[in-house]
């Protein structure tokens, strides 16, 4: 499972979803799926955080990709 505690709280998340690899981030990714469900099943308003930290992670998934593409297309 993911840990982003390491960090000071003054570090912004993107930088931190940045240092995390591949797997850290696609399991960080599922945590922040489960908890918006169990918000929804439970009537919770769900925070508006959440809509930032699946944004910001799949935006750097979809960066990580594109890269990985273009480093395979040089050779």
């Amino acid at each position: 499972m993911a840990h982003i505690f390491p960090y000071p709280d003054d570090v912004p998340l993107n930088v931190q979803i940045k240092s995390l690899g591949d797997e850290e981030l696609l399991d960080f990714w599922e945590e922040t799926q489960f908890l918006e469900k169990v918000f929804q099943e439970d009537a919770i308003t769900v925070p508006q955080a959440s809509f930032e930290y699946e944004k910001l992670i799949l935006q750097e998934l979809q960066l990580r990709s594109c890269r990985r593409c273009l480093s395979e297309r040089r050779f």
